[in-house]
């Protein structure tokens, strides 16, 4: 099979790959800064829900549940880097579009909480 035809038959694989592929390279390059932005005075925000938070969480992170962060933006402040955490990174991504839409621009996705166990 020549790579034409391979790519046409795989490519929503291959785009699936990539994606996970991005996503896990973006939360390394977060991790590698998390002392930086530590320094920096960073507020967390992890934004699984009361439930999942209760389960387990990164020690200083605070919870403000996905569907909740529209409503209460007065809990993170603009003028501190906001690293980001949920279970998977997918919802910690939704919170920084919601976020970048309400003027925040140093947003950091670090994807998973456990992350920020180290």
């Amino acid at each position: 099979m020549d790579f034409p035809s391979f790519f046409e038959k795989y490519w929503p694989i291959l785009a699936l790959l990539m994606w996970f592929g991005y996503k896990w390279w973006r939360s390394q390059k977060v991790v590698a800064m998390l002392p930086e932005l530590k320094k920096n005075g960073a507020i967390f925000v992890d934004v699984r829900s009361l439930a999942e938070f209760a389960s387990g969480n990164a020690p200083g992170t605070i919870n403000i549940p996905l569907q909740e962060i529209g409503s209460r933006l007065s809990e993170i402040p603009k003028n501190v880097p906001v690293v980001l955490c949920c279970a998977s990174g997918t919802r910690s991504g939704m919170a920084a579009m919601v976020l970048k839409k309400h003027g925040y621009s140093n947003l950091h996705n670090v994807g998973t909480w456990r992350k920020l166990l180290n």
